[in-house]
C-alpha cells in the first residue's frame, strides 16, 4: 500500500500518492472553499500533512482515501469558518467603530447585533425542510454524531448526511445572502 511506504518515508511512493489523490482533495476543497486560490493552498497543506502523519494512518479505520479526504474537509471547513470569523470581525469593527471607555453603547449594540443574527440563523432554519432542520438541529445544537442522528430518526446514515449536506448549503446561502 502506498501510505504505508509515505509512513516510511518514500517519496517515489508519496509522489504517486499524490498523483492519484490530488485532483479528488482538490476538487472536495474547492467545492468547500469555492475559491480556487484558497482550495490549492489547503491542499497543499493535507499533502503535507499526509507527508507527516502517513505513520498514524490506521487502515482498521478505514480506507487511505477516506482518511485523506476527511483530513482535506476539516481542513477546508476550518478555512471557511476561519474566513467568516475574519469577515465578522471586520464587520463589527466598521459598523461598531473603534472601542473607548464608554462601552456601554458597544455593549447594546453588540447585543441587538447578536440577536438580529440569531432570528436570521431561525428564519433560515424555518426555510429548511422538516427532515434537514431535525438533523442539523440533533447534530450542531444537540451534539449527536450521524449515528446517533440516524438511531434517533431511524434513518440510514448516509441518508441523514445527504440531509444535513443539502441543508447546510441551503442555511450558507440563506445566510450568506443579505438580510
Amino acid at each position: 500500500m502506498l501510505l504505508r511506504q509515505v509512513a516510511r518515508g518514500d517519496r517515489d511512493a508519496f509522489a504517486a500518492f499524490y498523483d492519484l489523490l490530488a485532483p479528488r482533495v482538490f476538487g472536495l476543497v474547492r467545492r468547500v472553499v469555492r475559491d480556487p486560490a484558497q482550495a490549492e493552498e489547503v491542499t497543499q497543506e493535507i499533502f503535507v500533512e499526509v507527508w507527516r502523519q502517513a505513520a498514524r494512518f490506521d487502515a482498521g479505520r478505514g480506507s487511505a482515501t477516506n482518511w485523506v479526504c476527511a483530513m482535506a474537509h476539516r481542513r477546508a471547513v476550518d478555512r471557511v469558518r476561519s474566513a467568516q470569523a475574519a469577515r465578522d470581525r471586520e464587520h463589527r469593527f466598521g459598523v461598531l467603530g473603534p472601542r473607548d471607555s464608554d462601552a456601554g453603547g458597544d455593549e447594546v449594540a453588540e447585543q441587538v447585533l447578536g440577536r438580529l443574527e440569531r432570528e436570521r440563523v431561525r428564519r433560515c432554519l424555518r426555510g429548511l425542510t422538516d427532515l434537514q432542520r431535525e438533523s442539523i438541529t440533533l447534530a450542531y445544537y444537540n451534539g449527536y454524531t450521524y449515528r446517533e442522528v440516524a438511531e434517533v430518526l431511524g434513518a440510514a446514515v448516509p441518508t441523514v448526511k445527504t440531509r444535513m449536506r443539502d441543508g447546510l448549503i441551503r442555511l450558507r446561502d440563506c445566510l450568506g445572502a443579505k438580510a
